[in-house]
């Protein structure tokens, strides 16, 4: 599911509940769905969390090499 599809299917009066958990405004993620903001590593990582998977993390930020990050977290 796309970003903005995704957040505009939260209820008005859980976007900013949502928004708190990922660690950014409703406004700043909406920027992000619509690409005028870049989206971060982390960014991605707490939004695919926080939608349990709806939105994927390696469709916000297809340039990290995600098979490379979840190798090295696990070896942790």
């Amino acid at each position: 599911m796309k970003l903005t599809e995704y957040l505009n299917s939260i209820p008005a009066g859980d976007r900013e509940e949502f928004a708190r958990k990922v660690g950014h405004s409703f406004d700043y993620l909406r920027q992000i769905g619509y690409g005028n903001r870049s989206c971060s590593a982390d960014i991605a990582v707490a939004l695919d969390r926080e939608s349990k998977r709806s939105v994927d993390m390696r469709e916000l930020c297809p340039g990290v090499d995600w098979e490379y990050a979840r190798k090295r977290l696990c070896k942790r």
